[in-house]
């Protein structure tokens, strides 16, 4: 005679299964989703025709277009003619002239200017200098020749001329 099988030890009972839900079910279940997203917004019209307040809800209140803003019409040109636009006036103090220096005293402060030093310095390593640097000091140099001409300096670039012409000279006569 057969026996029953035992109960299989340390695990409780098995609970009922919960069935399974058909394709058919499912499908259905997901359209009524859709139904009630589909009808979650404002009806239609609702901002050009809004609705009318209940005789009893507000008394004493006037009726308000809930759109925000004026009504009135505004013309986008006056006339056909465009207004020039009026920059404000900014009034300033007069501004108390500098002193003009005699150009003694101005070579003296572009020969000890700090940063013609520092770009000469450079430009003797053999480095480069921005656009803005090399503009800034070529208009200097510049201004430095006119002053030594109004005042008379001459620098000793001749003597140079002729001692080069003189050393390559004896160069050629040498060989």
């Amino acid at each position: 005679m057969k026996q029953p099988a035992p109960a299989q030890r340390g695990k409780p009972a098995a609970k009922a299964k919960a069935k399974r839900k058909s394709r058919e079910e499912l499908n259905q279940e997901a359209r009524d989703r859709k139904r009630e997203k589909k009808h979650s917004g404002h009806k239609a019209g609702s901002r050009a025709n809004p609705e009318t307040p209940a005789a009893g809800k507000r008394q004493g209140q006037s009726n308000n277009d809930p759109r925000l803003g004026s009504k009135k019409p505004v013309a986008l040109v006056a006339d056909g003619k465009t207004q020039p636009v009026k920059k404000p006036v900014v009034k300033t103090e007069p501004v108390a002239k500098k002193a003009r220096l005699t150009p003694e005293e101005e070579l003296a402060s572009l020969e000890n200017n700090p940063r013609l030093d520092t770009l000469l310095d450079r430009l003797e390593n053999g480095e480069t200098l921005s656009g803005e640097d090399q503009a800034w000091l070529d208009d200097t140099l510049d201004r430095i020749d006119e002053l030594m001409e109004i005042l008379g300096i001459a620098l000793d670039d001749e003597n140079e001329d002729e001692q080069a012409d003189v050393d390559m000279m004896r160069l050629l006569k040498g060989n």
